[in-house]
């Protein structure tokens, strides 16, 4: 048995990760609790004229049409915030998590952990029809990062902690920890390893416990509904499609908006206000589209509004939410997501006969929030969260993933994803077991190897195997079967010009730097690729261990190719069942 293989690699400092990643936890948790207060605060400044941080829906202002003003000041606010303060607190904070992670090596500015929060709730206490998940996840995020960037870690281990605080901060929103992991895992991590699964979970379950210390542990909004019919399975499907459609909608909306702002001939500090006039208007037609609105999406999930007003909501909170995100402010798409959703569902449930009319609401919630995310399970877990409702986890099984082959099928990219592809960067989110992590290099090396003996002359060894028989280009050079080192035509030229009496140990010696670079037998393949890469190699020898140096092999480049060739024929060589019956049959009467 070969013992050196594993499941999971190790990493010694996943420890220590750990005890870092339960640090940012708490402080995200802390940010979390700063910046909805500073939500409450505005929104009790800008629509009621009181300092105070107690949580008021702007819905219920009395300010008559002044209340189309009170966005625009905010949004004038933010835009001069982003210009003079930092560009990277426009959007909705997923998108710049991304971009930091995979372009940034995972560095984030102190401007946009102090910044970001204070324009979130700038933006929604004016009536920006967002949540507080996006600015949370970018806070917590750099919060993540800057602490990762005053210790020593790796470019990886940072990643891994501006993911831990982004996660614990939407943990410490919404109370949904499990939620909250995989998100990371969908849409922020980009692997699937214990090095970063872990800290993340433990940073997620720290702002889990705190936040319930702070905000208590009941669901956000507690639902229970009947358990599914057989006959739901239809209906799901069809919550699928219509709630995929208004997913691939919303994004492709959003983004030809997008494109109309960058068309203006002003400033884009300017953008923010612009859209925040529509927000205005359509929270003096609809005040209950203003703000996070987490009131109007408990009401739509327990049926508290009639259609018509569910109808009204729906069409206000689009229009301003996709109006004032493109216009670049600062905000987040969860909330509002959820809000639409649950409207559909509302509207849908009054048609659907047989079944509690409270599940498509919650259905459909889901199923538009992970279609435009491009992360089903996310979704899947998060309504669960929101709700503790155990009997509708089948029907947003059945809906959020059919929601999500939609989406895939029409959009070519989700709405966290085109932004960035707008900067010039492709991310493909398909992501599963590199075939170089699953062979070792024992299993793909030549064991048969031609090596020079180091007692050898080097004049001797120039004519005999980088003469005109030359077979390879380079040789393990050994001493009693411990490696010296690899001779190559141009090292051999290099020691000949240095003294041609010597033998090929001896010369060896006299180099400065001879350690050979080399590869051992239980080392995955992608280790061993890693090293031909970083130095500029064809070829590595491989040794029994680092002590011994004894020789028991070489891997060529070429070697590396036989995982992929593998992995080829299994993504694209068809067989049948049936040929392999006839195969068994002929067989067995041969025999």
């Amino acid at each position: 048995m070969d013992q050196h293989k594993r499941d999971f690699s190790v990493n010694d400092r996943l420890l220590r990760i750990c005890g870092v990643a339960a640090v940012i936890g708490s402080i995200s948790t802390l940010a979390a609790v700063v910046l909805l207060g500073l939500i409450h605060l505005f929104t009790n400044l800008f629509f009621f004229g009181q300092f105070s941080v107690e949580e008021h829906s702007p819905a219920l202002n009395t300010l008559g049409p002044w209340v189309i003003a009170i966005p625009v000041i905010g949004g004038l606010i933010v835009g001069l915030m982003a210009r003079f303060g930092s560009e990277k607190i426009r959007g909705h904070g997923i998108p710049e998590a991304i971009e930091a992670i995979l372009f940034g090596k995972s560095r984030m500015s102190a401007k946009v952990a102090i910044l970001k929060p204070l324009s979130s709730g700038i933006v929604i206490g004016s009536g920006g029809p967002f949540g507080a998940e996006g600015p949370i996840i970018m806070t917590g995020g750099a919060l993540g990062s800057l602490l990762a960037q005053c210790i020593d870690v790796t470019a990886a281990e940072r990643k891994t902690l501006l993911v831990a605080g982004a996660s614990a901060g939407m943990t410490a929103v919404f109370g949904t920890p499990v939620a909250a992991v995989l998100l990371a895992v969908e849409l922020l991590l980009f692997e699937w390893r214990p090095r970063s699964f872990l800290p993340v979970a433990l940073a997620c379950a720290v702002a889990g416990f705190a936040r319930a210390a702070v905000f208590g542990t009941d669901a956000l909004f507690p639902l229970d509904t009947a358990p599914p019919h057989l006959i739901s399975l239809l209906y799901c499907v069809l919550a699928g499609l219509l709630s995929g459609a208004l997913a691939s909608g919303l994004s492709a909306t959003l983004y030809k908006l997008e494109d109309g702002f960058h068309k203006l001939p002003i400033h884009w500090m300017w953008w923010p206000a612009i859209g925040a006039v529509f927000v205005g208007i359509g929270g003096y037609i609809e005040p209950r589209a203003l703000g996070v609105g987490y009131d109007v999406i408990g009401d739509l999930l327990h049926g508290h509004i009639v259609i018509q007003a569910a109808l009204a909501i729906l069409a206000v909170k689009a229009v301003i939410w996709v109006v004032a995100l493109a216009s670049g402010t600062s905000g987040g798409v969860l909330a509002p997501l959820l809000m639409l959703g649950a409207g559909l569902g509302t509207v849908l449930g009054a048609a659907l006969p047989g079944h509690d009319a409270a599940l498509w609401p919650l259905v459909c919630m889901a199923a538009t929030l992970g279609a435009t995310l491009g992360a089903p399970l996310t979704a899947i877990v998060f309504a669960f969260g929101l709700t503790h409702d155990a009997n509708a986890l089948l029907p947003l099984l059945a809906a959020t993933l059919v929601a999500h082959g939609f989406a895939t099928v029409v959009m070519r990219r989700s709405i966290m994803t085109e932004k960035i592809a707008r900067r010039g960067y492709h991310i493909y989110r398909e992501y599963g077991v590199d075939p170089l992590e699953r062979h070792h290099v024992d299993e793909v090396m030549t064991r048969d190897v031609r090596t020079i003996d180091a007692a050898a002359p080097l004049a001797d060894i120039a004519t005999d195997c980088f003469g005109a028989g030359q077979t390879h280009r380079a040789y393990p050079v050994v001493r009693d079967g411990a490696l010296i080192g690899m001779l190559d035509r141009t090292t051999i030229a290099t020691l000949i010009a240095h003294s041609a009496t010597l033998s090929v140990g001896e010369a060896f010696a006299a180099l400065a730097d001879n350690a050979p670079v080399f590869a051992l037998p239980n080392e995955p393949c992608h280790l061993a690729a890693t090293r031909l890469a970083v130095h500029e190699l064809e070829r590595l020898p491989v040794v029994a261990d680092a002590q011994s140096m004894t020789l028991v092999g070489i891997v060529l480049r070429s070697d590396l190719v036989k995982p992929a060739r593998a992995h080829f024929d299994e993504e694209h060589r068809r067989e049948r069942f049936a040929a392999f019956r006839r195969e068994s049959i002929s067989r067995h009467d041969s025999s």
